[in-house]
């Protein structure tokens, strides 16, 4: 898993916004999602995708036919989008007002997303994206987010309410999360110092980050993924870690007894 935390005073003409079709005007209709059979993760089909981009603000967000497929989901995004849009929109507009009232130069703001398919299964569905943000300032930022969609409930599940709880799921990953992690932070800094930063070397609470749930089998749960923004384990410039973990038997021990049947050991 690799990406891993998260608005014009133009006139319309100056705007540029496209759906799925580059040359399609400036409607926002989605495709409809083919009814079956299911497509893959790795199909690069696209439910619906805008962006737009003038000289005040960056704005993209996309998301997949298979959760376009889901009326509920679908209109969970379509909201989380609109809403998204028009706070950039409106963060933008304010901070060109203020940087021209100061005589600073101004650059456009951003806000991307990309939901991508982690894994589609007969009762879920689980997705990931990096939320990439910016708002002046030297660099960009992003955060990572996830959704995970039970499909007999017919709502969106926190990854960690399928769990007795938080310290249950925590005392089953941490070791092997807090090794893996400090694996990657040896590769990443090949010996080199951070100046005496001591929590960038310490481990965090795999709880406090992202957590996404995997499949390698199409059929049930059997990997757990932790996505580790910037900040979090390192300097901005090691940038994001993904951490993957097996579904283990304590892992499984972990899990409230009416979701068991969703997991198995990887």
């Amino acid at each position: 898993m690799r990406s891993i935390l998260i608005v014009s005073v133009l006139a319309l003409a100056a705007c540029s916004v496209k759906e799925d079709d580059p040359t399609a005007a400036a409607s926002e209709t989605p495709v409809a999602a083919p009814s079956a059979p299911a497509i893959p993760a790795q199909t690069p089909v696209t439910a619906r995708q805008v962006d737009e981009e003038n000289d005040t603000y960056d704005f993209s967000y996309s998301y997949p036919a298979s959760a376009g497929a889901i009326p509920a989901l679908k209109a969970i995004l379509d909201a989380e989008l609109e809403k998204s849009r028009r706070d950039l929109k409106t963060e933008a507009e304010e901070g060109k007002k203020l940087a021209k009232e100061s005589g600073f130069p101004f650059n456009p703001y951003s806000y991307s997303v990309e939901w991508k398919v982690v894994t589609d299964l007969p009762a879920w569905l689980s997705l990931s994206t990096l939320v990439g943000t910016y708002s002046g300032g030297a660099h960009p930022n992003y955060v990572f987010d996830t959704v995970l969609w039970d499909r007999i409930a017919g709502k969106r599940r926190n990854p960690v309410d399928l769990f007795t709880s938080k310290a249950a799921l925590t005392a089953a990953i941490r070791a092997p999360f807090c090794k893996e992690l400090d694996r990657q932070r040896a590769n990443k800094r090949q010996g080199e110092e951070l100046g005496g930063i001591s929590e960038f070397s310490e481990c965090i609470d795999p709880l406090e980050q992202t957590i996404i749930l995997g499949s390698s089998n199409g059929k049930a749960f059997d990997r757990i993924g932790v996505l580790v923004a910037p900040y979090s384990a390192g300097p901005y410039a090691e940038g994001d870690y993904e951490v993957t973990l097996p579904v283990t038997q304590k892992v499984l021990d972990a899990v409230r007894p009416e979701f068991k049947p969703t997991f198995v050991t990887g």
